[in-house]
């Protein structure tokens, strides 16, 4: 049997000032992404990237149609089409950038939503209300324990993505992940940080973002993708376009499953998993959770210009 490929896209915390420059530099399709992406949202997301700090960048309000427009650019770059791609998936964010590439959302209407639940999801927790931290180090079990510990005491935090099965976000009220960054480092966490994050994503806190985003999402048109998709709801592939839509309204309240989502890829014949978006941050998740699989990551130019052996 042939070994297929998965190309998996990032999300939020991937963007830096800079990035993908050689792409602005040498690819037409790459910079046409961004100037359709320009005329939706009225956002120079290029002269950001290449000129603006990374305090421009980092608010969700930017951050999410700026992510959705680089994966995407160069999804476009690589001139392949979705049939030839056994799964796709992406992380948090960027599963709405799978759905583009595997024209079960047109860009243009990604780019609408993505803007709209970036708003929600900031109206949702005022700005400095909500924290994001990483704790590496400890089981699922025991950082579950503490958050739920934490949140019976009158102040929410909750796993909020699971990347691997020793470092999970959590997400929730900032007096909350105060004390879950305080409880996981005396319970033995190697490292327990705060992350640059404007909202707290993927927890109970974002309930009324994902209502308003249901109403904006009911005006959109999915079709069937075009290959498999594995969700972060439930890390499972559908064709169902209700069920892709019902999964996309509770993703902005439910963790990432990114653990059981390359569970799945584990059990597939592939024999190559592209990262297609900037940053590396999938790559190296990918690298210690895959067995036997080439993992290549295009935020590297050079690998992209072999784009012809690549699927």
């Amino acid at each position: 049997m042939s070994q297929g490929v998965a190309i998996v896209f990032p999300g939020q915390g991937s963007q830096s000032v800079g990035m993908l420059e050689l792409y602005f530099s040498n690819e037409k399709k790459f910079n046409y992404v961004f100037d359709r992406s320009k005329e939706v949202t009225g956002i120079d997301f290029k002269d950001l990237v290449l000129n603006g700090t990374s305090e421009d960048l980092s608010p969700t309000e930017i951050t999410q149609p700026l992510m959705l427009t680089a994966n995407n650019a160069i999804w476009e770059c690589l001139e392949i089409q979705p049939e030839q791609v056994m799964v796709m998936a992406g992380h948090s964010l960027g599963e709405f950038s799978a759905l583009v590439a595997a024209k079960s959302l047109t860009f243009e209407d990604a780019l609408t939503l993505v803007s709209s639940r970036a708003k929600f999801m900031q109206e949702a927790v005022p700005e400095g209300e909500g924290a994001i931290a990483a704790i590496i180090g400890l089981t699922y079990k025991d950082l579950n324990s503490i958050c739920q510990s934490i949140s019976d005491e009158g102040s929410l935090v909750e796993l909020a993505n699971i990347n691997s099965s020793n470092q999970i976000v959590v997400s929730g009220a900032k007096e909350a992940v105060d004390v879950a960054i305080q409880r996981s480092t005396e319970a033995g966490a190697k490292r327990a940080v705060l992350l640059p994050m404007s909202v707290p994503a993927h927890c109970a806190l974002m309930k009324p973002a994902s209502e308003k985003f249901k109403t904006a999402l009911s005006s959109i048109d999915i079709q069937e993708p075009k290959c498999n998709v594995i969700q972060n709801v439930d890390a499972s592939i559908t064709k169902d376009v209700l069920k892709i839509s019902e999964n996309l309204i509770s993703q902005i309240y439910s963790p990432v499953r990114w653990t059981d989502i390359m569970d799945s890829f584990n059990e597939l014949t592939l024999g190559r998993c592209i990262e297609c978006g900037p940053g590396k941050v999938l790559s190296g998740l990918m690298k210690r959770a895959l067995k036997d699989i080439q993992i290549i990551s295009l935020d590297n130019y050079e690998s992209f210009l072999d784009k012809e052996s690549l699927i």
